[in-house]
């Protein structure tokens, strides 16, 4: 790989900064709609799947197989997402971010708008769940690939000194989605309460897709290509095979990214993959909570989720990746152990206090995700590795949360086993924190490919 100078393209330096103020606030705009709209589509099925996909998809198998169904097909998703990462990572490497950005982009939306008009099971029998898991399945290929996109058109963009905030910028997609998805199910909850909810109102978030991806592709477009990206297909030093280099020399470092984002992804699936929307509502369960208070108490941690997120990411550029990972963990443990005596309460005022805490602990733990993630791959393979990284922390961490805590209730009558189990991720996350290095501020241009290649994990030769 050569390693000398190269004219950067124009309005950049070949440390991936850009010279234009205008510029840096379009991809942080640009990231930041792009990845709600994404998030949102993927979120609404999760609620949907938690209060009605049980009864209209998967009545037949029983009232508690069905919901135990009914959540497997959330994860059957994650299990696509690194198909949908080695896609998008070789593609991202070899022809760009902004191309594959597009791709997910439109993919996402035309599967979430097709579950909005989807007949029951009790119109078209079998092929109903069957069409449902193949859209599920569909929106997993499309967030498997959009997740490391966005991440890198904010990071390579960003100065040094603030690829946290930067690199937060997609990452509060996510919470922007959940409070998208929470307040649009919530408000159709009270225009269509029960039976109407059952019947037509569910569908109203997923048609409105189809507005959102128009908007998101619009902003998305105007954004220029990654110039980290720009100044690999100048040199024509894109990597070939990038996923066979970056299984043959960095396979150890992407199971160690992949267990750091598992330990944050268990825990918010509790959430965002719709178990604390269905335990607390559930009218066999200890609470019966309303539809519309649960959705209102998650939006309301949305919120707190995405201010965390922002000062995880804020707060990395001044302490380090590491530090502030180490300080998430902290508080997002903290956050396990009061959730469920906090929703068990009988309050939902309580029930919102715990929500709310615990997204202390899982916004530093996911604000400086982005950074991190990029400034561990080199920039030749850069794409497949935060994608294939992230996509196989989703299977390990968020995929069967939701059904590993419904089947841990249903065996054993109590949320104790529930606690344990989202502690154990949280300190598997610690675990492997601990193993890699700090490298805030590494340069990210292909200038650097050779230090970029130094392994970051402790104990393995830094050369």
């Amino acid at each position: 790989m050569s390693t000398s100078p190269a004219a950067s393209p124009a309005g950049f330096t070949p440390t991936g900064t850009i010279a234009s103020t205008t510029d840096r606030r379009r991809v942080v705009f640009a990231t930041i709609v792009g990845t709600t709209v994404e998030w949102y589509d993927f979120f609404i099925y999760a609620f949907a799947a938690g209060l009605v996909f049980a009864q209209l998809f998967f009545a037949p198998a029983g009232e508690q197989f069905a919901q135990i169904l009914s959540f497997i097909t959330v994860g059957i998703s994650f299990l696509f997402r690194p198909l949908g990462a080695f896609l998008a990572g070789h593609f991202g490497d070899k022809y760009g971010r902004r191309l594959v950005l597009m791709l997910t982009l439109v993919l996402m939306g035309a599967a979430t708008t097709m579950v909005g008009l989807l007949p029951t099971y009790a119109a078209i029998g079998i092929a109903a769940p069957i069409l449902l898991i193949v859209l599920r399945v569909l929106q997993g290929i499309s967030a498997g690939g959009e997740w490391g996109g966005a991440v890198l058109m904010a990071v390579e963009h960003a100065p040094k000194s603030r690829r946290g905030m930067f690199g937060a910028s997609p990452q509060i997609g996510v919470p922007l989605g959940l409070l998208l998805a929470s307040g649009v199910m919530g408000l159709m909850a009270l225009i269509a309460p029960g039976d109407a909810f059952l019947e037509w109102g569910w569908r109203v978030p997923f048609l409105l897709s189809f507005v959102l991806i128009i908007v998101g592709y619009y902003v998305r477009r105007r954004v220029e290509e990654s110039p980290v990206f720009t100044e690999l297909a100048q040199r024509k030093e894109k990597a070939q095979m990038p996923i066979v280099q970056l299984f043959r020399k960095h396979a150890l470092l992407v199971i160690i990214a992949a267990l750091v984002f598992a330990g944050n992804n268990a825990v918010g699936y509790m959430t965002t993959g719709g178990y604390i929307q269905r335990y607390a509502t559930d009218p066999a369960g200890p609470l019966g909570f309303t539809t519309a208070d649960v959705l209102g108490a998650v939006t309301l941690s949305a919120v707190s989720w995405l201010v965390f997120t922002w000062i995880g990411g804020w707060i990395s550029d001044r302490i380090g990746r590491r530090t502030t990972y180490i300080l998430g963990w902290v508080l997002q443990l903290a956050g396990v152990f009061l959730l469920f005596p906090l929703v068990n309460s009988g309050s939902i005022a309580l029930l919102t206090v715990g929500l709310v805490v615990l997204t202390v602990g899982l916004g530093f733990t996911y604000g400086p995700q982005a950074a991190l993630y990029s400034e561990l791959f080199p920039a030749s393979i850069r794409f497949s590795g935060v994608s294939i990284s992230y996509a196989i922390g989703a299977i390990l961490g968020g995929a069967f949360a939701p059904t590993i805590a419904q089947a841990l209730v249903q065996a054993t009558g109590s949320t104790d086993a529930v606690t344990w189990y989202l502690a154990g991720m949280t300190g598997l996350g610690l675990v492997a924190t601990l193993l890699l290095r700090d490298r805030s501020g590494i340069p990210l241009g292909p200038d650097h490919e050779a230090e970029q290649s130094r392994s970051p994990i402790y104990g393995l030769a830094k050369a």
